[in-house]
């Protein structure tokens, strides 16, 4: 496996919060896992587990950073409270990656004060090389874009804060 194809996959863990990914090649006998922590934690860079013949090594899951670094956060960081009074989450249906036009000289679909309807398109999300129209199933204003376009988004993943009627 090439290094760079490695650090590809270790920068769209990093944009897109994704915090474990395992490629088991049988045929060439080859496993990569990479795991990470958490945004919140301390600065904590992912951990790489490449191997040859299928098995892979016992490690931590985050690379040890120093206790006072994590407590400074822990103290600093308040509890995530949820969206504001009056608003919704609209978290994607899929895992891909997220546009706001449909092409990069496009207008955006949308953008923040923009009332929306239920069919109203709000992004796509690449998703294994198909384009899917993403609707707002709702009626509201947009209030907060959450993700930057090109970023590869998970299931479930809050995309736009919405003002619901």
């Amino acid at each position: 496996m090439e290094l760079k194809l490695i650090q590809r996959l270790v920068r769209l863990m990093q944009q897109g919060e994704i915090t474990d990914l395992e490629i088991d090649d049988s045929k060439a006998g080859l496993r990569l896992r990479l795991q990470r922590g958490p945004k919140n934690t301390a600065a904590l860079s992912p951990v790489v587990h490449v191997t040859q013949g299928g098995a892979v090594p016992a490690a931590p899951a985050l690379l040890a950073a120093p206790a006072q670094a994590v407590a400074a956060t822990a103290a600093a960081a308040p509890a995530p409270a949820g969206p504001p009074p009056g608003t919704k989450e609209f978290k994607s249906p899929m895992v891909g990656t997220f546009y706001r036009s449909a092409s990069p000289d496009a207008e955006p679909f949308t953008s923040v004060g923009k009332v929306v309807k239920p069919e109203s398109v709000l992004c796509i999300i690449e998703a294994m090389k198909v384009m899917n129209e993403i609707k707002a199933e709702c009626s509201g204003a947009i209030v907060e874009i959450l993700v930057e376009n090109g970023a590869a988004v998970e299931f479930g993943q809050p995309l736009f804060l919405i003002k619901t009627a």
